[in-house]
């Protein structure tokens, strides 16, 4: 029992402190960020698949299951997100309009 207090431990230091360093973010560093936010729910979703591979329904393979699941969200929601913020930075382009000419 005093492994599962341990990594519940652990689980709470890091949410505490994975909150306090994403808020502290200036905008300009949002996308690289984002990037790396990816890389780290693809290796999630690499150790949830292989969690929950195991033959046998039990706590660990739900857990892999739910990592699963929101490490997917967390992915595509980031390129959203990443794909919403370039386009903010495109030029856009000015359609000529066509000038009457008067005969």
């Amino acid at each position: 029992m005093t492994d599962f207090w341990t990594l519940l431990t652990i689980l709470t230091l890091a949410c505490f402190i994975g909150y306090f360093v994403v808020w502290g973010v200036t905008p300009a560093l949002h996308s690289p960020l984002m990037s790396v936010s990816n890389a780290i729910s693809g290796i999630v979703i690499i150790g949830a698949f292989i969690t929950a591979g195991h033959g046998e329904m039990n706590s660990e393979k739900i857990l892999g299951l739910i990592a699963v699941a929101l490490a997917a969200v967390n992915i595509f929601g980031g390129f959203a997100v990443s794909q919403r913020m370039l386009q903010m930075f495109k030029k856009k382009t000015v359609t000529p309009t066509k000038e009457k000419k008067d005969e």
